[in-house]
């Protein structure tokens, strides 16, 4: 082995002890009987993103307090900041260049299974999109959604769930947040109405 490889392997290992992560299985506990009913009879292939967009735990040494939700639009990354340190990491589908919503938000409202009622913006962007969609699996909103208020007004921007698991870890949506539907659960159970959404 060369030296320069040898060297290369060693900072790839000193990197890696850097990031301390530990996989979190999924678990349907926070599910309801309707979301597992649902979720079994989804009408797209379910597929799994790469590990490193699957739930994990990690550390955490950003300067927001514990509840707070952080999204690396970036890395693609949620973090749902936990205390000692850690937060819950998931893999989320970011906005496009120019549609992504930046800044600091709050949970205004949070749905259970929300319809979807597309924006003119959304309407001109894309071809054939209906004026409404009701809810379930077939929904691109998913299982569920929070609502990004800034003060009293509503931003149009959601964290939610998604019918097209397979862009987890990629920049295609409108400017939402979307998480595989057993992970947006997952953090809808977590997070009172009220909290702290920082978008980087």
């Amino acid at each position: 082995m060369t030296l320069r490889i040898m060297s290369a392997v060693l900072l790839a290992l000193c990197l890696g002890a850097c990031v301390n992560s530990t996989k979190e299985l999924a678990s349907d506990a926070a599910m309801k009987p309707r979301d597992k009913k649902l979720l079994a009879n989804a009408p797209y292939q379910k597929v799994l993103p790469p590990e490193m967009y699957q739930r994990h735990i990690v550390d955490y040494t950003g300067a927001q307090k514990p509840g707070t939700i952080v999204v690396d639009t970036d890395k693609k990354f949620l973090y749902f900041v936990e205390d000692g340190g850690k937060a819950i990491r998931y893999g989320v589908t970011v906005g496009e260049e120019g549609l992504a919503f930046k800044g600091e938000a709050k949970v205004g409202r949070k749905t259970e299974w929300p319809t979807w009622t597309p924006t003119p913006e959304i309407k001109e962007r894309i071809a054939g999109v209906p004026n409404f969609v009701g809810p379930g699996p077939h929904n691109p909103m998913g299982a569920r959604a929070l609502y990004l208020y800034q003060g009293n007004k509503d931003t149009l921007f959601r964290i939610h769930g998604t019918n097209q698991p397979e862009y987890i870890g990629q920049a295609i949506s409108s400017g939402c947040i979307r998480m595989l539907n057993e992970d947006v659960i997952d953090l809808y159970n977590r997070v009172p109405q009220g909290t702290e959404v920082v978008v980087l």
